[in-house]
């Protein structure tokens, strides 16, 4: 088939999942492979076969950059001596224990460790659909982990490959591919991302930033392959420095926008790559005998328990280390159920599948190469596990764990919008004397500045009551009647407070057009200009405030994205849609 009819065909099946899977009620990527399988039995759909570079270097740097861009890299300080050896050595022992149950089934050490590689790392983008469920900080972990254990996976990939086609690999090769691998990638990561900053200082053009910042993970992983080094860790170090700097050399505009199309695009990648699998595990049934496809389905099974069983027995094994290493610990009875989550929660997805799909079809002389269906094959199914099992066991897993309940990120975003609220309104004498703003303009604003920080404050005050209510009622049971800070109350100076602005405008456009009025009585204009002006020196004046937050550690990087976010979106608002462009 052609490109274009193979794009419109891929378009097509995930419209159509993303429609039905909520019907369903079944995950969307089970929905898709389904499809994928489905679509398997015509022919010619069948043979449809990328060439196995196009994986990594098109769906993976995209993915992955994104998954960086939204990490708290704060969550990564904190608990990075929980990351690294869950992100290093559970792979390694992972991978090279599905490579030994691999070669009890029959595949030769090499292939077999391929496989090992391929499964190894848990996944970033299947497990962020998972925040919901877990405490945050659970959440973080999981996802940091998933994030950079891609790395080790792909070195192990590499040496693995390595030796199936024939290359020589030696201790002191194995230590150097280890160190370029790993030290090279963080050195291109940072070098590209600080070129990005410097480009970006240059340009206030909207599509020149966004174009800026889709370059920088696909030449992060450029080069980090043309040195033989990590692209993985080069795209997602490129993406934490561009995260945590990128709000002083973009717009917001160019942010909104950005915010916009990067979900979009991963979604969709993400969707191809699921159907694709399922197209490639009908290619490989096609070509298997119905014996050896028995086989494959058993092994499939084993390597999954195995992958579970290595990262529970891997969590209790590691506690002594992050002990040592001062970090937090929890009841014994919490810590064992916090395991057991972990361990479901730990689900192969998009990475998994690019691994299997990027192993060469022939060795270094022109011969197939053998077992690469195979690992296809179990790669596939080791994810059907995840998605079909592991997926819905994990909401009763989670509540059979009691987690305590976990406020930290409502009371940060709490504290960042009284604290920017309270500086802002600090300064606002300040700013108001600098851009030239008239007292009563400056008033207005003060007092609708006080609002909003009176309405933060209340809302706080509300989910505190609301807390100390139900733990209340959970040791008396007395909770017969609802509480009156349900009520809506709180709600009602959010609208009270959008109806005087949304009548001056009115007022303001009767005065502007008006040809029947002087000019003294056109002021409205003026004073309209003037507050434009102070309120876009106020969102400023908040984001440095919130800048400060998130340096000193006070506010998570997700809170100061999610406050951002509307600060973005009121600048946009004041200035104009023109400025998109």
């Amino acid at each position: 088939m052609e490109g274009l009819e193979i794009t419109v065909l891929l378009g097509l099946t995930i419209l159509v999942g993303t429609m039905l899977a909520p019907r369903l009620r079944i995950a969307l990527p089970l929905v898709l492979v389904v499809f994928g399988l489905l679509l398997g039995f015509v022919p010619a759909l069948r043979e449809i076969q990328l060439p196995p570079e196009t994986v990594l270097l098109l769906f993976l740097p995209v993915m992955l950059f994104w998954e960086s861009l939204t990490t708290s890299l704060r969550s990564i300080r904190r608990d990075f001596r929980y990351i690294l050896p869950m992100s290093t050595l559970l792979v390694v022992a992972s991978a090279f224990a599905v490579a030994g149950v691999a070669v009890l089934f029959g595949l030769p050490w090499e292939i077999a460790l391929i496989l090992g590689a391929a499964v190894a790392p848990p996944d970033a983008t299947a497990v962020a659909a998972l925040g919901r469920l877990l405490p945050r900080r659970s959440f973080m972990k999981l996802k940091a982990e998933s994030l950079t254990n891609d790395g080790t996976a792909l070195v192990l990939y590499a040496i693995a490959v390595s030796l199936a086609v024939g290359g020589q690999v030696t201790p002191l090769i194995v230590a150097w591919t280890v160190v370029v691998s790993y030290l090279g990638g963080i050195l291109v990561g940072a070098a590209v991302a600080a070129a990005g900053w410097m480009l970006l200082r240059r340009t206030p053009s909207t599509i020149a930033i966004n174009v800026t910042m889709l370059l920088v993970p696909f030449v992060s992983f450029l080069l980090a392959e043309m040195i033989h080094a990590s692209g993985v860790l080069a795209v997602v170090v490129a993406g934490l420095i561009a995260a945590h700097l990128s709000s002083r050399v973009t717009t917001a505009a160019s942010r909104r926008q950005a915010e916009a199309v990067w979900p979009f695009g991963v979604f969709l990648l993400n969707g191809a790559l699921f159907v694709l699998i399922g197209l490639e595990v009908q290619w490989v049934a096609h070509q298997t005998s119905l014996q050896t496809i028995g086989w494959l389905l058993l092994a499939t099974v084993v390597v999954w328990v195995t992958l579970l069983v290595v990262r529970f027995l891997f969590q209790l094994l590691a506690l002594p280390f992050q002990r040592l290493g001062g970090g937090q610990v929890h009841p014994r009875g919490l810590r064992t159920r916090m395991q057991i989550v972990s361990t479901v929660a730990g689900m192969r997805g998009a990475v998994s599948l690019a691994i299997a799909l990027s192993v060469p079809i022939a060795d270094g002389e022109g011969i197939r190469l053998a077992g690469r269906d195979d690992i296809i094959f179990v790669t596939a199914g080791v994810i059907l596990l995840s998605l079909l099992v592991q997926g819905p066991l994990l909401p009763a897993v989670v509540r059979w764990a009691r987690f305590p309940v976990d406020n930290g990120e409502a009371e940060e975003y709490e504290l960042a919008e009284r604290a920017i609220s309270g500086a802002a309104m600090a300064a606002l004498d300040g700013l108001a004397t600098e851009h030239g703003i008239s007292d009563e303009v400056r008033d207005r604003l003060r007092r609708d500045g006080y609002e909003r920080l009176e309405l933060a404050n209340a809302r706080a005050m509300a989910r505190e009551r609301a807390l100390i209510d139900a733990e209340v009622g959970a040791m008396e049971i007395l909770l017969d009647s609802p509480d009156p800070l349900a009520d809506g109350s709180v709600e009602l100076s959010d609208q009270a407070g959008t109806a005087g602005p949304s009548s001056d405008r009115v007022t303001l456009q009767m005065v502007a057009t008006s040809t029947e009025v002087d000019l003294e009585q056109r002021s409205p204009l003026i004073r309209h200009e003037e507050m434009s002006r102070l309120k876009l020196a106020v969102i400023e004046h908040k984001r440095e405030v919130l800048r400060g937050l998130r340096r000193s550690g006070t506010v998570d990087d997700l809170v100061v994205y999610r406050i951002s976010a509307d600060l973005d979106l009121e600048q946009v608002r004041l200035q104009g849609i023109e400025q998109l462009d």
